[in-house]
């Protein structure tokens, strides 16, 4: 009878260590997402800015002309 009972009770430990082990990969899975999200952000923060620059620069290159 001691044997079954440890097989048992090692066996929902090791499906509560699984679960803990996917809780954590759940929040660092969002926390990723979070960082992906903020840095596509910054990106097309960056290109909005550099195509301004690129319009003003030509703006400035049709002015001097002659």
């Amino acid at each position: 009878m001691f044997w079954p009972m440890l097989a048992i009770a090692l066996g929902f430990l090791g499906i509560a260590v699984l679960g803990a082990l996917a809780v954590r990969v759940f929040v660092e899975a969002q926390r990723l997402g979070r960082q992906v999200t903020r840095t596509t952000q910054r990106i097309n923060r960056a290109a909005e800015d550099l195509e301004r620059a690129a319009t003003d620069l030509a703006a400035t290159g049709e002015t001097l002309r002659p």
